[in-house]
């Protein structure tokens, strides 16, 4: 979901890609099954991960095979901060808890960093907490990023998964303006679920498609009351 919600809602055809963090590489699995998608880079600061999820979870860490992918073994927040400008359709931050080291990732300094590496139209997508348990917080983020992301579409979704804590998560979204004042309409995927191609040893979908993504940012009353102060329409013309 972290991977399919922002790339199935983008209009164009998303050709770079980032990823912060995720060195499990399900997020670059995942980011791989869209054909479309021609370089994908991962920024994971610690290289032990990689390398422990290829050899205990080989089909999570399947996308690191993939001939568009680099990884590298660096601070993410350092790298966002020195790629150029407009070099990204869209930025996915797979990061741990905001506790420690990945609190940075939930700063604005970091967000004012991938708002500058996204090009016109671009997206990003970053782990968004428990609704049950992270309110404050989500709120708070979403409210950052309105500040950041102006004249952009900011929207936040969820999904179930039984391993988290309350088995759920959230995403934040937030788009930067095209050159025109269009913005993406998250709620709406604009382009369908990638198939997978035949030969791949990559299995088909086995949770996310286009009603599932509208789905997700449908939320129960008391989520709506806390994230809604907080979102930005999108108005493109897809919607």
């Amino acid at each position: 979901m972290i991977a399919h919600l922002p790339l199935c809602a983008i209009s164009r055809e998303p050709k770079r890609v980032l990823i912060i963090g995720g060195g499990d590489g399900g997020a670059l699995r995942e980011v791989t099954r869209h054909r479309c998608v021609e370089r994908v880079e991962m920024a994971e600061i610690d290289g032990m991960v990689p390398e422990v999820s290829k050899k205990f979870m080989p089909y999570m860490a399947r996308g690191f095979e993939d001939e568009r992918a680099t990884v590298m073994i660096c601070d993410g927040v350092k790298f966002v901060e020195s790629c150029e400008e407009g070099t990204y359709d869209c930025v996915i931050v797979d990061s741990s808890d905001p506790i420690g080291p990945a609190s940075v990732l939930f700063e604005e300094r970091f967000f004012r960093s991938v708002f500058k590496a996204l090009k016109p139209g671009g997206v990003v997508c970053t782990q968004g907490e428990c609704l049950w348990l992270h309110g404050e917080l989500i709120g708070d983020t979403l409210e950052m990023c309105k500040k950041v992301f102006v004249g952009g579409s900011v929207s936040y979704a969820y999904c179930t998964i039984p391993t988290y804590p309350s088995g759920q998560i959230g995403f934040v979204l937030a788009s930067k303006p095209e050159g025109d004042g269009k913005t993406v309409t998250f709620e709406r995927p604009s382009r369908e679920a990638p198939k997978t191609k035949e030969g791949s040893t990559l299995k088909p979908l086995k949770y996310y498609n286009s009603a599932i993504h509208s789905a997700a940012f449908v939320l129960p009353e008391f989520a709506r009351q806390i994230v809604e102060p907080h979102l930005v329409p999108g108005n493109d013309a897809a919607a």
